[in-house]
């Protein structure tokens, strides 16, 4: 039996290392210039299948196969969870798109038509996650089989690596990068696909992969850490609010596509107001596990 899971370890540490050894070589070609990149995979006639929708694809079905594994952990059914997916995925989009939209109502008041075309780009993961809230609200009232905090918890412990893989249809577009860079690292843009004022620039920070291996190390802690040793429902749902957010404002003052809200990046104020909540839902459930443990004791004595 040892042998056998020291041997699967070589295997998969052997497969991870080639990956990540692949994707890096791969990485330099393109953040040279070397190499462009284009956003579909292939065509047929008016139709292309594009990288965007396949790596969000991909970063859903992930999510979806680890929160399955941890069933076991929640009074949610299979049943449940795939119902609740296929709505969530509907409003989570619908979501994305009407952030996106009302931060740019400028443009789409002007261009209609263009409101409903998401395979021209727009969508907003703030969006898409306050709309898969709100439909796992409603869907566990529907339900009374488990509490909203139930599905959030399970909903946000593998949101991180969802949006991690999503992150990587942005490389594909060329876009949600930052501004102009000499680090070893800095992404070329190619001139058509840099943003206006910018274009005498070629490399700019990939700021795609600094929130893409941001949300790994917040799945990680959350997922393997966080899920194992909590004591109370929520306590996920309140730490991924503080920990993804922390993050997503350091990088959103890097990007040079923000969505603003007036003269302020409206993902920072966002970030903002959703590290105070989680902080303070995460600082309760510790107060209120600490009353619940010296009651306890007293009971016992």
């Amino acid at each position: 039996m040892a042998k056998n899971k020291l041997f699967r370890f070589v295997v998969i540490f052997v497969i991870l290392l080639a990956v990540v050894s692949a994707l890096f070589f791969f990485l330099r070609e393109v953040f040279s210039g070397r190499l462009i990149v284009r956003d579909y995979i292939f065509q047929i006639g008016n139709f292309r299948l594009r990288w965007y929708s396949v790596c969000i694809a991909t970063g859903i079905f992930t999510g979806y196969f680890l929160a399955r594994r941890r069933l076991k952990n929640y009074p949610i059914t299979p049943e449940d969870l795939d119902e609740g997916l296929f709505w969530g995925v509907i409003f989570g989009i619908l979501g994305a798109r009407v952030y996106y939209v009302a931060f740019n109502w400028s443009y789409y008041s002007r261009y209609p038509s263009e409101i409903w075309k998401i395979w021209h780009g727009g969508l907003a993961i703030h969006g898409a996650f306050f709309a898969a809230l709100i439909t796992i609200y409603v869907y566990s009232k529907l339900k009374k089989r488990f509490n909203f905090v139930h599905a959030a918890d399970l909903f946000t412990s593998v949101l991180p690596v969802a949006q991690a893989i999503g992150r990587w249809g942005n490389f594909f577009n060329y876009e949600a990068y930052g501004r102009p860079t000499n680090l070893p690292w800095g992404m070329y843009v190619p001139p058509e696909k840099r943003v206006p004022g910018f274009d005498m620039n070629t490399h700019f920070h990939p700021t795609f992969l600094y929130e893409s291996l941001w949300d790994l190390a917040v799945f990680v802690i959350l997922y393997f850490i966080v899920e194992k040793r909590k004591k109370q429902f929520g306590e996920t749902t309140a730490l991924y609010l503080v920990l993804y957010s922390i993050g997503r404002f350091w990088i959103e003052g890097l990007r040079l596509d923000s969505l603003m809200a007036g003269n302020l990046r409206a993902a920072q104020i966002v970030s903002i107001i959703l590290i105070i909540f989680g902080a303070s839902w995460y600082a309760y459930l510790m107060g209120k596990d600490k009353n619940n443990v010296q009651n306890k004791a007293q009971v016992q004595k």
